[in-house]
């Protein structure tokens, strides 16, 4: 599948401003962050940068544990997708596939790339009808094992 880079980037518009994140983690407990937990909200968001040639996301986790994060999206027209470059307050830097078809958004991170490949990861979320929710989650993969859910996260759109 192929694509028109101005109708790939534009088909990115429905991320583009301020949301709260919304992890929930196995044995069903929130995080601490956010209304259910108590604590401030945990966010994210998306802009334009470069002439709209790019989509930036940042992401700010009031938790210790948790990196911050910078992510920067670039579509590929000669194969109808994606590919986010991420980058993390803690030095991580990864490169996720990715796919969007309006609807449905994965990441795939299955090969080497600038840190060593020490377990796969996979994201799928669903935008609600309105735009406004992205409800999904991330598993992860150790070497010659099975899909595994890691935990689940839910996007609100702020304002």
């Amino acid at each position: 599948m192929t694509g028109d880079r101005s109708e790939m980037l534009a088909r990115l518009e429905v991320f583009v401003g301020e949301w709260s994140l919304e992890p929930r983690f196995p044995g069903g407990g929130p995080s601490r962050p956010g209304p259910a937990g108590g604590g401030p909200t945990a966010r994210t968001w998306f802009e334009w940068a470069l002439d709209r040639q790019y989509l930036v996301q940042h992401t700010r986790i009031p938790v210790p544990e948790a990196p911050d994060g910078l992510m920067v999206v670039r579509p590929d027209p000669g194969t109808g997708s994606y590919a986010q470059h991420y980058f993390d307050s803690r030095g991580v830097a990864r490169l996720y596939a990715m796919d969007f078809d309006g609807r449905v958004w994965t990441l795939t991170r299955e090969s080497p790339d600038f840190t060593p490949l020490e377990f796969r990861q996979r994201f799928t979320g669903t935008f609600s009808e309105d735009g406004n929710t992205i409800s999904g989650g991330w598993d992860v993969r150790f070497d010659g094992g099975e899909w595994e859910h890691d935990f689940a996260l839910t996007y609100r759109r702020v304002g």
